[in-house]
């Protein structure tokens, strides 16, 4: 894995000018994963923030081959960029050797864009889908996908008499990846840069797909302050809300193990989107969160274990 120093000397290929918001994670994702490539990239990039701030007509941040796809089927899209590859490789008319990244938020990964995530996976395209998880469709005003945490407060999961935020707990994608019986499948945050890197270095090294799912902070939809951005990445890690693993050829393997496993209060307190949960008349609902979270830590060791 390359140190910070080697990776600073690398060319940029996701570059300053975009209009993402101060403190976004989607940006800090991009850019860790395009310095962590050293070969030709192509990316595709579903509809979603990090396309909409950085693909500006006439302006873009990607200094790369790129594509910009429809909300709900960047997957499919590279997945046949990457056939004409081979094809072609075949032929003996290209000799080139890239590398195929995709990108997607959680509501064009875990919702709309399963389907075509799950074809790609299911046909085994040799790529990385890379997808930057805000917990919410953020671009489109802060709904609530199936990313989204429970309570959390969205403008379709309102905190109010009726619900107390997101009913539900979100979606293990992960685990529905890993069932795909592809190579590779990770999770990671960019705030610890070294697992990251180290994971992206590893899954674009792999014959087939692969997939890693990276918490991506939003200052404005969690809200939180955007200096705070690293840290709560980092939290979500040491309160076991987003543990850092990943899965090579079906065996589960943690990459992190906090010293000391925070209560999940401490990740709440940094994010307004659970400002209610701080309430003594929510101590319950803190519980149960609590409880759950423990449940698919415990669920998680016993599978790193075995």
């Amino acid at each position: 894995m390359p140190t910070l120093k080697q990776l600073a000397k690398r060319e940029e290929r996701f570059i300053s000018g975009h209009r993402l918001c101060a403190g976004c994670g989607a940006a800090l994702v991009a850019r860790m994963v395009m310095l962590a490539i050293e070969k030709p990239v192509i990316v595709g990039n579903a509809t979603g923030c990090l396309e909409v701030a950085s693909t500006i007509f006439p302006y873009s941040s990607w200094k790369v081959p790129y594509i910009h796809s429809a909300f709900e089927n960047v997957a499919a899209t590279i997945s046949g960029v990457e056939a004409a590859y081979r094809s072609l490789k075949k032929q003996g008319k290209l000799s080139l050797d890239a590398v195929f990244v995709a990108f997607g938020g959680d509501g064009g990964t875990y919702d709309i864009g399963l389907q075509s995530l799950s074809g790609a996976a299911e046909r085994g395209h040799r790529m990385l889908y890379v997808c930057y998880n805000n917990e919410a469709y953020m671009n489109t005003g802060i709904q609530r996908s199936s990313a989204t945490p429970r309570a959390a407060h969205t403008t379709t999961s309102p905190l109010g008499k009726v619900i107390p935020g997101k009913v539900q707990f979100p979606k293990d994608l992960p685990s529905i990846m890993v069932a795909h019986n592809i190579p590779y499948v990770a999770t990671s945050i960019p705030g610890r840069w070294n697992d990251l890197v180290n994971k992206v270095e590893k899954a674009v090294s792999l014959n087939g797909f692969t997939f890693i799912d990276v918490l991506s902070p939003c200052r404005l939809g969690w809200p939180h302050e955007p200096e705070l951005t690293m840290e709560i990445s980092r939290l979500a890690v040491d309160t076991c809300i987003w543990p850092l693993y990943e899965v090579v050829e079906g065996r589960y393997k943690l990459t992190y193990k906090p010293k000391e496993k925070k209560p999940i209060v401490e990740w709440f307190k940094l994010q307004r989107r659970f400002a209610h949960l701080l309430k003594p008349e929510n101590q319950q609902l803190l519980e149960e969160i609590q409880k759950e979270v423990d449940r698919r830590w415990e669920t998680l060791l016993k599978k790193c274990e075995g």
